[in-house]
Protein backbone atom coordinates (compact mmCIF):
# COMPACT_ATOMS: atom_id res chain seq x y z
CA UNK A 1 0.00 0.00 0.00
CA UNK A 2 2.74 1.94 1.07
CA UNK A 3 4.89 1.49 -2.33
CA UNK A 4 1.77 2.24 -4.40
CA UNK A 5 0.70 5.68 -2.75
CA UNK A 6 4.80 6.02 -3.41
CA UNK A 7 4.44 5.58 -7.02
CA UNK A 8 1.30 7.30 -7.72
CA UNK A 9 2.88 10.26 -5.85
CA UNK A 10 5.68 10.36 -8.06
CA UNK A 11 3.64 10.27 -10.73
CA UNK A 12 1.86 13.49 -9.75
CA UNK A 13 5.12 15.36 -9.12
CA UNK A 14 6.63 14.26 -12.14
CA UNK A 15 3.87 15.90 -14.08
CA UNK A 16 3.80 18.54 -12.46
CA UNK A 17 7.64 19.24 -12.86
CA UNK A 18 7.04 18.71 -16.82
CA UNK A 19 4.08 21.40 -16.64
CA UNK A 20 6.51 23.75 -14.84
CA UNK A 21 9.76 23.32 -17.09
CA UNK A 22 7.20 23.94 -20.48
CA UNK A 23 5.64 26.87 -18.51
CA UNK A 24 9.46 28.54 -18.58
CA UNK A 25 10.41 27.26 -21.51
CA UNK A 26 7.02 28.99 -23.44
CA UNK A 27 8.32 32.28 -21.51
CA UNK A 28 11.97 31.74 -22.85
CA UNK A 29 10.67 31.37 -25.83
CA UNK A 30 8.30 34.59 -26.07
CA UNK A 31 11.89 36.86 -24.49
CA UNK A 32 13.75 35.11 -27.78
CA UNK A 33 11.62 35.80 -30.38
CA UNK A 34 11.31 39.82 -28.71
CA UNK A 35 15.70 39.24 -29.15
CA UNK A 36 15.45 39.96 -25.00
CA UNK A 37 18.15 37.06 -25.04
CA UNK A 38 19.21 37.55 -21.62
CA UNK A 39 15.40 37.32 -19.84
CA UNK A 40 15.25 34.16 -22.39
CA UNK A 41 18.51 32.54 -21.19
CA UNK A 42 16.98 33.41 -17.03
CA UNK A 43 13.77 31.27 -18.07
CA UNK A 44 15.56 28.39 -19.83
CA UNK A 45 18.23 28.01 -17.89
CA UNK A 46 15.79 27.86 -14.84
CA UNK A 47 13.94 25.16 -17.24
CA UNK A 48 16.67 23.44 -17.19
CA UNK A 49 17.34 22.51 -13.85
CA UNK A 50 13.71 21.54 -13.71
CA UNK A 51 13.51 19.04 -16.17
CA UNK A 52 14.56 15.19 -15.10
CA UNK A 53 16.93 14.05 -18.23
CA UNK A 54 15.96 10.79 -18.27
CA UNK A 55 11.92 11.34 -18.50
CA UNK A 56 11.75 14.52 -20.19
CA UNK A 57 14.86 14.60 -22.20
CA UNK A 58 13.73 16.21 -25.38
CA UNK A 59 12.70 19.43 -23.06
CA UNK A 60 16.17 19.25 -21.69
CA UNK A 61 18.25 19.12 -24.39
CA UNK A 62 15.73 21.72 -26.95
CA UNK A 63 16.26 23.93 -23.66
CA UNK A 64 20.25 23.15 -23.58
CA UNK A 65 19.80 23.65 -27.02
CA UNK A 66 18.57 27.38 -26.98
CA UNK A 67 20.91 28.24 -24.57
CA UNK A 68 23.91 27.34 -26.69
CA UNK A 69 22.49 29.15 -29.39
CA UNK A 70 21.95 32.55 -27.24
CA UNK A 71 25.87 32.14 -26.12
CA UNK A 72 26.95 31.47 -28.96
CA UNK A 73 25.04 35.22 -30.82
CA UNK A 74 26.99 36.66 -27.76
CA UNK A 75 30.27 35.01 -28.64
CA UNK A 76 30.86 32.31 -25.70
CA UNK A 77 32.30 29.88 -27.96
CA UNK A 78 33.40 28.20 -24.79
CA UNK A 79 30.74 28.54 -22.70
CA UNK A 80 28.35 27.65 -25.91
CA UNK A 81 30.06 24.39 -26.21
CA UNK A 82 30.39 23.88 -22.38
CA UNK A 83 26.54 23.85 -22.68
CA UNK A 84 25.96 21.35 -25.58
CA UNK A 85 28.60 18.72 -23.96
CA UNK A 86 25.55 18.68 -21.35
CA UNK A 87 23.17 17.83 -24.12
CA UNK A 88 25.54 15.03 -25.62
CA UNK A 89 24.77 12.33 -22.93
CA UNK A 90 21.08 12.38 -23.65
CA UNK A 91 20.94 12.34 -27.04
CA UNK A 92 20.40 8.62 -27.86
CA UNK A 93 17.75 8.87 -25.57
CA UNK A 94 15.67 11.06 -27.98
CA UNK A 95 13.09 10.44 -30.71
CA UNK A 96 12.25 13.34 -32.50
CA UNK A 97 15.74 13.77 -34.25
CA UNK A 98 15.32 17.65 -35.05
CA UNK A 99 16.95 18.03 -31.26
CA UNK A 100 19.93 16.08 -32.24
CA UNK A 101 20.04 17.95 -35.40
CA UNK A 102 20.23 21.33 -33.36
CA UNK A 103 22.86 19.88 -31.30
CA UNK A 104 24.96 18.96 -33.87
CA UNK A 105 24.00 22.44 -35.78
CA UNK A 106 25.08 24.21 -32.84
CA UNK A 107 27.99 22.20 -32.08
CA UNK A 108 29.18 22.59 -35.87
CA UNK A 109 28.61 26.61 -35.94
CA UNK A 110 30.41 26.77 -32.63
CA UNK A 111 33.60 25.01 -34.34
CA UNK A 112 32.96 27.28 -37.71
CA UNK A 113 33.52 30.49 -35.86
CA UNK A 114 36.29 29.28 -33.80
CA UNK A 115 37.82 28.42 -36.91
CA UNK A 116 38.66 24.12 -36.50
CA UNK A 117 36.96 23.40 -39.70
CA UNK A 118 37.46 19.70 -39.51
CA UNK A 119 35.21 19.29 -36.39
CA UNK A 120 32.73 21.63 -37.59
CA UNK A 121 32.41 19.42 -41.08
CA UNK A 122 32.34 16.47 -38.56
CA UNK A 123 29.31 17.67 -36.79
CA UNK A 124 27.75 19.14 -39.94
CA UNK A 125 27.94 15.79 -41.47
CA UNK A 126 26.42 13.88 -38.65
CA UNK A 127 23.27 16.43 -38.91
CA UNK A 128 22.88 15.50 -42.14
CA UNK A 129 22.77 12.09 -41.37
CA UNK A 130 19.90 12.25 -39.33
CA UNK A 131 16.82 11.28 -40.87
CA UNK A 132 15.13 15.30 -40.57
CA UNK A 133 13.12 17.37 -43.09
CA UNK A 134 14.39 18.41 -46.77
CA UNK A 135 14.94 21.57 -45.52
CA UNK A 136 17.20 20.87 -42.38
CA UNK A 137 18.92 19.12 -44.82
CA UNK A 138 19.13 21.64 -47.24
CA UNK A 139 20.26 24.02 -44.67
CA UNK A 140 23.04 21.41 -43.27
CA UNK A 141 24.45 20.96 -47.09
CA UNK A 142 24.65 25.26 -47.09
CA UNK A 143 26.51 25.22 -44.44
CA UNK A 144 28.81 22.12 -45.10
CA UNK A 145 29.78 24.13 -48.62
CA UNK A 146 30.38 26.96 -46.09
CA UNK A 147 32.90 25.52 -44.50
CA UNK A 148 34.51 24.63 -47.66
CA UNK A 149 34.27 28.22 -48.93
CA UNK A 150 35.95 29.10 -45.17
CA UNK A 151 38.93 26.93 -46.47
CA UNK A 152 39.89 27.87 -49.53
CA UNK A 153 38.33 24.73 -51.35
CA UNK A 154 36.51 27.20 -53.31
CA UNK A 155 35.95 24.73 -56.60
CA UNK A 156 34.16 22.39 -53.91
CA UNK A 157 31.72 24.86 -52.36
CA UNK A 158 30.65 26.13 -55.54
CA UNK A 159 29.55 22.69 -56.80
CA UNK A 160 27.39 22.13 -53.77
CA UNK A 161 26.08 25.80 -54.24
CA UNK A 162 25.25 25.29 -57.84
CA UNK A 163 23.23 22.39 -56.92
CA UNK A 164 21.11 24.59 -54.09
CA UNK A 165 20.42 27.00 -56.31
CA UNK A 166 18.07 24.57 -58.32
CA UNK A 167 16.22 23.43 -55.25
CA UNK A 168 12.40 24.33 -54.94
CA UNK A 169 12.98 24.78 -50.98
CA UNK A 170 15.75 27.52 -51.58
CA UNK A 171 14.00 29.39 -55.13
CA UNK A 172 10.99 29.85 -52.60
CA UNK A 173 12.78 31.14 -49.72
CA UNK A 174 14.52 34.71 -50.71
CA UNK A 175 16.27 35.10 -47.38
CA UNK A 176 17.65 31.58 -48.52
CA UNK A 177 18.28 32.42 -52.16
CA UNK A 178 19.86 35.48 -51.95
CA UNK A 179 22.42 33.84 -49.51
CA UNK A 180 23.36 30.84 -51.77
CA UNK A 181 23.63 33.35 -54.84
CA UNK A 182 25.94 35.88 -52.62
CA UNK A 183 28.24 32.78 -52.16
CA UNK A 184 28.10 31.19 -55.67
CA UNK A 185 29.03 34.90 -56.87
CA UNK A 186 32.00 34.33 -53.68
CA UNK A 187 33.46 31.66 -55.19
CA UNK A 188 33.35 32.81 -58.81
CA UNK A 189 35.17 35.58 -57.56
CA UNK A 190 38.03 34.12 -55.46
CA UNK A 191 38.92 31.73 -58.29
CA UNK A 192 38.28 34.80 -60.79
CA UNK A 193 36.02 33.75 -62.72
CA UNK A 194 34.22 36.60 -64.05
CA UNK A 195 30.92 35.33 -64.09
CA UNK A 196 31.09 36.73 -59.85
CA UNK A 197 29.51 40.05 -60.85
CA UNK A 198 26.31 38.77 -62.39
CA UNK A 199 25.42 36.56 -59.45
CA UNK A 200 26.35 39.80 -56.78
CA UNK A 201 24.40 42.14 -58.58
CA UNK A 202 21.32 38.90 -58.76
CA UNK A 203 21.28 38.45 -55.47
CA UNK A 204 21.64 42.57 -54.87
CA UNK A 205 18.42 42.98 -56.59
CA UNK A 206 16.42 40.04 -55.01
CA UNK A 207 18.20 41.20 -51.57
CA UNK A 208 16.57 45.09 -52.37
CA UNK A 209 13.38 43.44 -53.33
CA UNK A 210 12.68 42.18 -50.10
CA UNK A 211 14.17 44.72 -48.00
CA UNK A 212 16.76 42.07 -46.62
CA UNK A 213 19.15 44.96 -45.16
CA UNK A 214 21.40 41.98 -43.56
CA UNK A 215 21.73 40.05 -46.99
CA UNK A 216 22.41 43.45 -48.76
CA UNK A 217 25.17 44.32 -46.48
CA UNK A 218 27.15 41.42 -46.95
CA UNK A 219 26.55 41.75 -50.88
CA UNK A 220 27.71 45.07 -50.90
CA UNK A 221 31.07 43.83 -48.65
CA UNK A 222 31.38 41.32 -51.38
CA UNK A 223 31.49 43.76 -54.28
CA UNK A 224 34.19 46.21 -51.97
CA UNK A 225 36.20 43.29 -51.75
CA UNK A 226 35.81 42.39 -55.46
CA UNK A 227 36.43 45.77 -56.77
CA UNK A 228 39.46 46.50 -54.18
CA UNK A 229 42.27 45.67 -56.34
CA UNK A 230 41.04 46.97 -59.94
CA UNK A 231 38.70 50.13 -58.55
CA UNK A 232 39.88 51.04 -55.03
CA UNK A 233 36.75 54.18 -55.24
CA UNK A 234 33.98 51.71 -56.57
CA UNK A 235 35.05 49.76 -53.91
CA UNK A 236 35.17 52.50 -51.69
CA UNK A 237 31.38 53.01 -52.41
CA UNK A 238 30.12 49.31 -52.14
CA UNK A 239 31.87 49.74 -48.89
CA UNK A 240 30.71 52.64 -47.34
CA UNK A 241 26.84 51.04 -48.95
CA UNK A 242 27.82 47.94 -46.90
CA UNK A 243 28.28 49.73 -43.74
CA UNK A 244 25.03 52.01 -44.08
CA UNK A 245 22.80 48.87 -44.35
CA UNK A 246 24.85 47.66 -41.30
CA UNK A 247 23.75 50.01 -39.45
CA UNK A 248 20.19 50.23 -40.73
CA UNK A 249 19.46 47.06 -38.66
CA UNK A 250 22.46 48.04 -36.31
CA UNK A 251 24.40 44.62 -37.77
CA UNK A 252 27.84 45.48 -35.27
CA UNK A 253 29.40 42.66 -37.19
CA UNK A 254 28.37 44.05 -40.76
CA UNK A 255 29.77 47.70 -39.76
CA UNK A 256 32.95 46.35 -38.24
CA UNK A 257 33.71 44.47 -41.44
CA UNK A 258 33.13 47.78 -43.65
CA UNK A 259 34.96 49.78 -41.74
CA UNK A 260 38.14 47.46 -42.05
CA UNK A 261 37.41 47.91 -45.99
CA UNK A 262 36.94 51.85 -45.63
CA UNK A 263 39.89 52.09 -43.92
CA UNK A 264 42.43 50.32 -46.30
CA UNK A 265 40.69 52.56 -49.30
CA UNK A 266 40.58 56.23 -46.80
CA UNK A 267 43.50 58.70 -46.28
CA UNK A 268 43.81 61.11 -44.18
CA UNK A 269 40.78 62.93 -42.22
CA UNK A 270 38.95 60.32 -43.42
CA UNK A 271 41.12 57.33 -42.27
CA UNK A 272 41.13 59.37 -38.85
CA UNK A 273 37.05 59.30 -38.32
CA UNK A 274 36.58 55.77 -39.70
CA UNK A 275 39.38 54.36 -37.32
CA UNK A 276 38.17 56.44 -34.74
CA UNK A 277 34.64 54.43 -35.42
CA UNK A 278 36.23 51.38 -35.77
CA UNK A 279 37.54 51.65 -32.27
CA UNK A 280 34.99 53.17 -30.22
CA UNK A 281 32.43 50.28 -31.85
CA UNK A 282 34.85 47.28 -31.26
CA UNK A 283 35.62 48.33 -28.13
CA UNK A 284 31.71 48.65 -27.38
CA UNK A 285 31.10 45.46 -29.16
CA UNK A 286 33.53 43.65 -26.85
CA UNK A 287 32.28 45.30 -23.63
CA UNK A 288 28.64 44.37 -24.25
CA UNK A 289 30.25 40.55 -25.87
CA UNK A 290 32.27 40.30 -21.78
CA UNK A 291 28.87 41.39 -19.65
CA UNK A 292 26.72 39.07 -21.89
CA UNK A 293 29.17 36.16 -21.46
CA UNK A 294 29.27 37.33 -17.28
CA UNK A 295 25.44 37.16 -16.92
CA UNK A 296 25.04 33.78 -18.38
CA UNK A 297 28.34 32.50 -16.02
CA UNK A 298 25.68 34.19 -13.02
CA UNK A 299 22.46 33.04 -13.88
CA UNK A 300 24.09 29.53 -14.27
CA UNK A 301 25.25 29.49 -11.38
CA UNK A 302 22.72 30.98 -8.92
CA UNK A 303 20.51 28.38 -10.53
CA UNK A 304 22.77 25.80 -9.72
CA UNK A 305 23.14 27.16 -6.27
CA UNK A 306 19.42 27.55 -6.13
CA UNK A 307 19.05 24.19 -7.20
CA UNK A 308 21.36 22.52 -5.23
CA UNK A 309 19.83 24.32 -2.12
CA UNK A 310 16.44 23.06 -3.16
CA UNK A 311 17.46 19.24 -3.56
CA UNK A 312 18.33 19.46 0.01
CA UNK A 313 15.59 20.76 1.17
CA UNK A 314 13.78 18.18 -0.61
CA UNK A 315 15.59 15.51 0.88
CA UNK A 316 14.86 16.85 4.13
CA UNK A 317 11.33 17.20 3.29
CA UNK A 318 11.21 13.22 2.42
CA UNK A 319 13.34 12.04 5.65
CA UNK A 320 10.31 13.20 7.38
CA UNK A 321 7.42 12.13 5.81
CA UNK A 322 9.27 8.68 6.01
CA UNK A 323 9.73 9.67 9.65
CA UNK A 324 5.91 10.24 9.59
CA UNK A 325 5.24 7.27 8.03
CA UNK A 326 7.16 4.68 10.33
CA UNK A 327 5.08 6.92 13.55
CA UNK A 328 1.71 6.36 11.58
CA UNK A 329 2.72 2.35 11.32
CA UNK A 330 3.71 1.68 14.90
CA UNK A 331 0.39 0.00 16.60
CA UNK A 332 1.39 -0.33 20.30
CA UNK A 333 2.59 2.64 22.29
CA UNK A 334 3.14 1.51 26.36
CA UNK A 335 1.80 3.61 28.52
CA UNK A 336 4.68 3.79 30.36
CA UNK A 337 6.77 5.46 27.95
CA UNK A 338 4.28 7.72 27.47
CA UNK A 339 4.23 9.07 31.04
CA UNK A 340 7.70 8.42 31.18
CA UNK A 341 7.70 11.17 28.32
CA UNK A 342 5.40 13.61 29.79
CA UNK A 343 7.84 13.14 32.93
CA UNK A 344 10.42 14.20 30.97
CA UNK A 345 8.74 17.04 29.33
CA UNK A 346 7.05 18.64 32.51
CA UNK A 347 10.88 18.34 33.94
CA UNK A 348 12.73 19.27 30.89
CA UNK A 349 9.85 22.26 30.71
CA UNK A 350 10.81 23.46 34.23
CA UNK A 351 14.55 23.19 33.54
CA UNK A 352 14.54 25.38 31.04
CA UNK A 353 11.81 27.91 32.74
CA UNK A 354 15.18 28.17 35.30
CA UNK A 355 17.65 28.47 32.98
CA UNK A 356 15.71 31.21 30.81
CA UNK A 357 15.10 33.09 34.43
CA UNK A 358 18.44 33.04 35.46
CA UNK A 359 19.83 34.12 32.25
CA UNK A 360 17.50 36.73 31.71
CA UNK A 361 19.29 37.49 35.35
CA UNK A 362 22.59 37.30 34.18
CA UNK A 363 21.80 39.30 31.31
CA UNK A 364 20.22 42.01 33.23
CA UNK A 365 23.26 41.95 35.69
CA UNK A 366 25.56 42.12 32.82
CA UNK A 367 23.49 44.81 31.25
CA UNK A 368 24.07 46.96 34.75
CA UNK A 369 27.41 46.15 35.00
CA UNK A 370 28.21 47.44 31.54
CA UNK A 371 26.08 50.54 32.10
CA UNK A 372 28.29 51.35 35.36
CA UNK A 373 31.22 50.74 33.30
CA UNK A 374 30.77 52.96 30.88
CA UNK A 375 29.37 55.80 33.00
CA UNK A 376 32.62 55.39 34.94
CA UNK A 377 35.15 55.06 32.12
CA UNK A 378 33.25 57.67 29.75
CA UNK A 379 31.76 59.98 32.27
CA UNK A 380 33.42 60.15 35.05
CA UNK A 381 36.73 61.34 33.84
CA UNK A 382 35.24 63.96 32.21
CA UNK A 383 32.75 65.34 35.04
CA UNK A 384 35.76 65.18 37.38
CA UNK A 385 38.20 67.26 35.10
CA UNK A 386 35.29 69.47 34.00
CA UNK A 387 34.40 70.52 37.58
CA UNK A 388 38.64 71.13 38.34
CA UNK A 389 38.71 73.16 35.02
CA UNK A 390 35.42 75.17 36.93
CA UNK A 391 36.90 75.68 40.08
CA UNK A 392 40.43 76.51 39.09
CA UNK A 393 39.38 78.90 36.28
CA UNK A 394 37.72 82.21 36.01
CA UNK A 395 34.74 81.51 34.65
CA UNK A 396 33.95 85.70 33.73
CA UNK A 397 36.96 84.92 30.82
CA UNK A 398 34.74 84.26 27.58
CA UNK A 399 37.55 81.68 26.64
CA UNK A 400 37.11 79.88 29.75
CA UNK A 401 33.20 79.69 29.96
CA UNK A 402 33.33 78.75 26.45
CA UNK A 403 35.52 75.56 26.86
CA UNK A 404 33.28 74.85 30.10
CA UNK A 405 30.20 74.56 27.88
CA UNK A 406 32.40 72.37 25.31
CA UNK A 407 33.16 69.94 28.03
CA UNK A 408 29.71 69.99 29.33
CA UNK A 409 28.53 69.18 26.05
CA UNK A 410 30.37 66.44 24.92
CA UNK A 411 29.22 65.20 28.32
CA UNK A 412 25.79 65.53 27.25
CA UNK A 413 26.27 64.02 23.91
CA UNK A 414 27.73 61.04 25.46
CA UNK A 415 25.47 60.65 28.30
CA UNK A 416 22.81 61.00 25.24
CA UNK A 417 24.41 58.04 23.52
CA UNK A 418 24.87 55.41 26.56
CA UNK A 419 20.68 56.28 26.65
CA UNK A 420 19.91 55.30 23.58
CA UNK A 421 22.33 52.29 23.62
CA UNK A 422 19.99 50.78 26.36
CA UNK A 423 16.76 52.65 25.87
CA UNK A 424 13.71 50.32 24.73
CA UNK A 425 13.62 49.82 21.14
CA UNK A 426 10.56 50.32 19.26
CA UNK A 427 9.42 47.39 16.95
CA UNK A 428 6.10 48.41 15.42
CA UNK A 429 5.43 50.00 12.33
CA UNK A 430 7.57 52.81 12.79
CA UNK A 431 10.27 50.84 13.26
CA UNK A 432 12.27 51.91 10.14
CA UNK A 433 11.44 55.53 11.07
CA UNK A 434 13.82 55.19 14.27
CA UNK A 435 16.41 53.26 13.00
CA UNK A 436 16.71 55.73 10.26
CA UNK A 437 16.92 58.20 13.22
CA UNK A 438 19.00 56.15 15.12
CA UNK A 439 21.56 55.72 12.20
CA UNK A 440 21.41 59.40 11.20
CA UNK A 441 22.99 60.39 14.56
CA UNK A 442 26.35 58.97 13.56
CA UNK A 443 26.12 61.48 10.47
CA UNK A 444 28.40 64.35 11.34
CA UNK A 445 30.31 66.86 9.28
CA UNK A 446 33.15 64.51 9.35
CA UNK A 447 31.38 61.61 9.12
CA UNK A 448 29.20 60.79 5.52
CA UNK A 449 27.30 58.16 6.03
CA UNK A 450 25.27 56.33 3.18
CA UNK A 451 22.34 54.76 3.67
CA UNK A 452 20.96 52.54 1.08
CA UNK A 453 18.25 49.77 -0.10
CA UNK A 454 16.37 49.88 3.73
CA UNK A 455 13.32 50.78 2.20
CA UNK A 456 13.39 47.70 0.23
CA UNK A 457 13.10 45.27 3.40
CA UNK A 458 10.05 43.92 4.71
CA UNK A 459 10.24 44.75 7.91
CA UNK A 460 6.87 43.96 9.66
CA UNK A 461 7.46 40.10 8.41
CA UNK A 462 10.31 40.59 11.17
CA UNK A 463 10.16 38.85 14.27
CA UNK A 464 10.60 40.97 17.52
CA UNK A 465 13.68 39.88 18.20
CA UNK A 466 15.34 40.15 14.82
CA UNK A 467 14.32 43.53 14.27
CA UNK A 468 15.86 44.46 17.61
CA UNK A 469 19.30 42.95 16.83
CA UNK A 470 19.50 44.79 13.70
CA UNK A 471 19.03 47.90 15.32
CA UNK A 472 21.72 46.93 18.37
CA UNK A 473 24.06 45.48 15.88
CA UNK A 474 24.41 48.71 13.56
CA UNK A 475 24.62 50.92 16.75
CA UNK A 476 27.39 48.92 18.31
CA UNK A 477 28.97 48.88 14.81
CA UNK A 478 28.51 52.56 14.34
CA UNK A 479 29.30 53.49 18.41
CA UNK A 480 32.85 51.47 17.45
CA UNK A 481 33.43 53.39 13.99
CA UNK A 482 32.73 56.66 15.98
CA UNK A 483 35.13 55.90 19.03
CA UNK A 484 37.86 53.51 17.23
CA UNK A 485 38.25 53.98 13.66
CA UNK A 486 38.73 57.98 12.40
CA UNK A 487 36.30 57.02 9.42
CA UNK A 488 35.06 59.53 7.15
CA UNK A 489 32.91 57.56 4.69
CA UNK A 490 30.52 54.74 6.13
CA UNK A 491 27.85 52.62 4.35
CA UNK A 492 25.30 50.27 5.76
CA UNK A 493 23.68 48.08 2.68
CA UNK A 494 20.38 46.25 3.11
CA UNK A 495 19.38 43.53 1.01
CA UNK A 496 16.57 40.63 0.68
CA UNK A 497 17.47 37.74 -1.29
CA UNK A 498 14.97 34.93 -0.96
CA UNK A 499 14.23 34.29 2.57
CA UNK A 500 17.16 36.18 3.74
CA UNK A 501 18.19 39.52 5.10
CA UNK A 502 21.61 40.67 4.44
CA UNK A 503 23.16 44.04 5.83
CA UNK A 504 26.66 45.14 4.97
CA UNK A 505 28.51 47.52 6.79
CA UNK A 506 31.73 49.40 5.45
CA UNK A 507 33.53 51.93 6.59
CA UNK A 508 36.80 53.81 5.33
CA UNK A 509 38.47 53.72 8.73
CA UNK A 510 41.93 52.48 10.03
CA UNK A 511 40.77 49.36 10.17
CA UNK A 512 42.11 46.24 12.31
CA UNK A 513 44.65 43.06 12.06
CA UNK A 514 41.50 40.21 11.98
CA UNK A 515 44.22 36.98 12.56
CA UNK A 516 45.27 39.26 16.36
CA UNK A 517 41.75 40.72 16.63
CA UNK A 518 40.59 39.52 20.06
CA UNK A 519 36.42 40.16 20.35
CA UNK A 520 35.63 42.22 23.53
CA UNK A 521 32.61 44.58 24.14
CA UNK A 522 30.94 45.70 21.69
CA UNK A 523 31.91 43.38 18.59
CA UNK A 524 31.77 40.18 21.26
CA UNK A 525 27.97 41.49 21.65
CA UNK A 526 27.61 41.97 17.99
CA UNK A 527 28.50 38.57 17.21
CA UNK A 528 26.73 37.20 20.23
CA UNK A 529 23.48 38.95 18.98
CA UNK A 530 23.51 37.46 15.39
CA UNK A 531 24.11 34.02 16.76
CA UNK A 532 20.96 34.47 19.22
CA UNK A 533 18.74 35.25 16.30
CA UNK A 534 20.49 32.05 14.31
CA UNK A 535 22.21 34.22 11.77
CA UNK A 536 26.10 34.22 10.05
CA UNK A 537 28.47 37.02 10.60
CA UNK A 538 31.33 37.72 8.91
CA UNK A 539 34.28 40.62 9.49
CA UNK A 540 36.65 41.43 6.59
CA UNK A 541 39.31 44.27 7.73
CA UNK A 542 42.94 44.73 7.57
CA UNK A 543 45.32 47.12 9.00
CA UNK A 544 44.40 50.52 7.14
CA UNK A 545 42.31 49.33 4.85
CA UNK A 546 39.07 49.87 6.60
CA UNK A 547 36.29 47.65 8.49
CA UNK A 548 33.61 45.65 6.54
CA UNK A 549 31.25 43.65 8.61
CA UNK A 550 28.48 41.50 6.99
CA UNK A 551 25.48 39.57 8.80
CA UNK A 552 22.20 37.67 7.16
CA UNK A 553 19.19 35.91 8.93
CA UNK A 554 16.37 34.32 7.93
CA UNK A 555 12.83 36.76 7.66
Amino acid sequence: MFSCQKEESSKVAASDTKEKAEKLIAIGDRFYDDQNFDSAFFYYNKAKFICNPKTETENFVSTLNAMAEIQRYQRDYTGSESTLTEALPHLKHIKNPKHIWNTYIELGNNYLFTYDYNNALSYYKKALSLNTSEWRKLSTTNNIAFVLLEQGKYNEALDIFTALIEKKEILETPESYVKVLDNIGFCYFKIKDPRALSYFKKALKVAAETKDYLSTSKIYLHLAEFYQPKNPSLSKKYAQLSYENAAHINYSEGKISALKLLINCSASSELKKYSLIYIKLNDSLTEIRQKAKNQFARIKYDSKKERNENLKLKTDKIENELQLERQKNRNIISYIIIILSLSLILALYFHLTSKANKEKIEATYKSETRIAKKLHDELANDIYHTMAFAENKNLSVSENKEQLIKNLDVIYSRTRDISKENSPIITSEKYILFLKEMIAGFNTPDINLLLNGIENIPWNELEKNKKITTYRVLQELLVNMKKHSNATLVGINFKKNNKNITVTYTDNGKGINLNSMTFKNGLYNVENRINSVKGEIKFDSTPSNGFKVIFKFSI
